[in-house]
């Protein structure tokens, strides 16, 4: 069931900060962002960590979309849905996804793992995985308090 937008406390500088610690700590990018709103969205922070854990590294270690940006997909999921009883809310949830996604490739240039971090390009990284953690937290706060 959809969580009502209005009730949602988001500090987003503590959000970063514990996103941060947790990356410190060694969880993935995904883990990262959902662990670190868990608690706002009444999730639990245990099981969305194993729930998570193979979003890392661009899906599984192959480098596809980033996990930063797949925990805060996890989150706008979990603030959108209609529930398991009543699926109706994919079209509504696959918008805000979308749009979530969009303005992080407007951000950074794109959503691609490989790309934001440089690697076989000879290009360099467009962007750390700490920045694109950072940046995954904004655009998610932007979204849920819009």
């Amino acid at each position: 069931m959809a969580i009502n937008k209005d009730e949602i406390s988001l500090d987003r500088g503590a959000l970063k900060a514990a996103a941060a610690d947790f990356h410190a700590q060694g969880f993935n990018c995904a883990q990262s962002v959902i662990c670190a709103v868990a608690p706002e969205l009444g999730l639990d922070a245990h099981t969305v960590f194993a729930l998570a854990e193979g979003f890392g590294a661009g899906m599984g270690g192959m480098s596809e979309t980033c996990g930063a940006i797949t925990g805060g997909v996890m989150a706008l999921g979990q603030v959108s849905s209609s529930g398991f009883d009543a699926p109706g809310s994919k079209g509504a949830t696959y918008l805000m996804a979308r749009a979530y996604c969009d303005a992080f490739r407007a951000k950074n240039g794109s959503t691609i793992c490989r790309e934001l971090k440089g690697l076989g390009s000879g290009a360099g990284a467009l962007r750390s995985c700490a920045g694109c953690i950072d940046d995954s937290i904004d655009l998610l706060v932007d979204a849920l308090t819009a």
